[in-house]
């Protein structure tokens, strides 16, 4: 009984660490290229491939720049169970949440591709459990920012949080630059809003960056206060 639980612990630490490393040669080896604009990644179609092949970071929300000479059309994720209508607009046009590591096919028209989602490291950034940011929160008095909606934020937020919607993060990013060298924690509903804006705010040269992992839905699930 002894041995067969020794080997079950060997395969399982065997299984982990090529996991491990998987899971760093799967980071390293793709790249980041497109860019965020209003709090959504743009991947751009390119009208002469008919396969189209991008990597973003999980937490992001994505949206499809069209050719310059297709109309509206329909993007399709088989594995996603989603298909939205894609315009010309950007402002409008439908996005996708990335919510998961993985690789993720699609296709709108004739043209198909795939979108690898991959996790996002970086020294200057870190996320926390509820646990660990209320910790945090009470050791270390961060900024706390909240990068919901408004209407969301008054609903209920953490106790002396600011909110900027991360839609708007972008073009408000001024209103923190006194807090560049400061340790601050992003947050908002379930932790993929928070991980686009604590990309947006390292990009832009802050270097303390804490993002609270599972959002306030995990926050409340725990007890921790909020207030209106």
């Amino acid at each position: 009984m002894k041995h067969k639980k020794s080997i079950l612990v060997i395969l399982l630490s065997f299984f982990a660490f090529n996991f491990f490393l998987m899971d760093l040669s799967y980071s390293s080896e793709k790249k980041v290229l497109s860019k965020v604009s209003d709090g959504y990644r743009i991947l751009n179609l390119e009208p002469n491939e008919t396969a189209q092949d991008f990597t973003v970071y999980r937490g992001d929300y994505i949206k499809f720049r069209l050719p310059e000479k297709m109309g509206e059309a329909e993007a399709v994720f088989p594995s996603l169970k989603e298909k939205k209508q894609l315009t010309r607009d950007l402002k409008t046009t439908a996005y996708f949440k990335m919510k998961h590591r993985g690789i993720y096919p699609f296709h709108i028209r004739s043209m198909k591709g795939k979108i690898t989602v991959i996790e996002y490291h970086q020294a200057s950034y870190k996320t926390l459990s509820s646990k660990d940011a209320d910790g945090y929160i009470k050791t270390y008095k961060p900024l706390i920012l909240d990068v919901r909606t408004q209407k969301e934020y008054a609903k209920g937020h953490l106790e002396n949080s600011i909110l900027i919607p991360v839609q708007e993060l972008q073009k408000r990013i001024h209103e923190l630059d006194v807090y560049k060298n400061n340790a601050i924690l992003i947050y908002c509903a379930s932790g993929n809003r928070s991980t686009v804006a604590s990309k947006i705010l390292i990009d832009s040269g802050f270097n303390k960056i804490f993002n609270l992992k599972y959002g306030i839905l995990d926050w409340k699930t725990k007890k921790y206060p909020v207030v209106r």
